[in-house]
């Protein structure tokens, strides 16, 4: 029987920190940081905890990136957060469509779909970056292994370099939370410069 013990998994995730792509965080910012220079929306969807995380990721993005003076403001929404939408999508056609669906409603050319998904094979992930490519949005994400299918349908993706779920979306969640913290250090920039600029 193979033992476990908690300093090995926090080895493991030390040891995998120090191989994330940076320059592939960075674009990920880079992305963001366009969508709110050019008052574009960027959608966020995932299953089980990466819906947690869309979510969590969108209540950053959405209010912790907002002037406390008014201004613009970086439009972020969750296609994860509307139970009664996902379930009537998945109850009248197939669960695949749940994401796709609403982005077939909402989504204009620029705007940004971003996908979570560790194993990034889900099918409704996969839909919906095929329908957003199709539409003319910009497609990103973050994942784990080698990307999975997902990878050749985004723009920019973000690949955790592990085989362990828990690892995986341990640093999901950090990835997200260091690009939530660089974007919105760029938009109080661009606000600074603006202001000292008179626009």
């Amino acid at each position: 029987m193979t033992t476990f013990d908690v300093p090995s998994y926090l080895e493991e995730l030390s040891k995998t920190i120090q191989e994330l792509p940076l320059q592939s965080i960075n674009d990920l910012v880079r992305v963001f940081f366009q969508a709110y220079e050019s008052d574009r929306t960027i959608y966020l969807f995932g299953n089980g905890g990466s819906a947690a995380l869309a979510s969590h990721m969108t209540c950053d993005l959405g209010k912790g990136t907002a002037p406390g003076n008014g201004g613009q403001r970086l439009r972020a929404v969750a296609l994860t957060d509307n139970v009664a939408l996902i379930t009537a999508w998945a109850n009248d056609t197939r669960y695949e469509s749940i994401f796709a669906e609403q982005l077939e409603n909402l989504l204009q050319p620029g705007d940004v779909a971003f996908a979570i998904s560790a194993s990034g094979n889900s099918p409704n992930i996969l839909a919906a970056l095929n329908f957003a490519r199709q539409a003319g949005a910009i497609t990103a994400g973050i994942s784990g292994f080698k990307g999975g299918k997902m990878k050749s349908l985004c723009d920019i993706c973000v690949v955790v370099p592990s085989d362990n779920m828990q690892i995986i979306e341990d640093l999901h969640l950090s990835i997200a939370h260091a690009v939530f913290r660089a974007l919105r250090h760029g938009i109080q920039q661009s606000k600074r410069a603006c202001r000292v600029a008179g626009k």
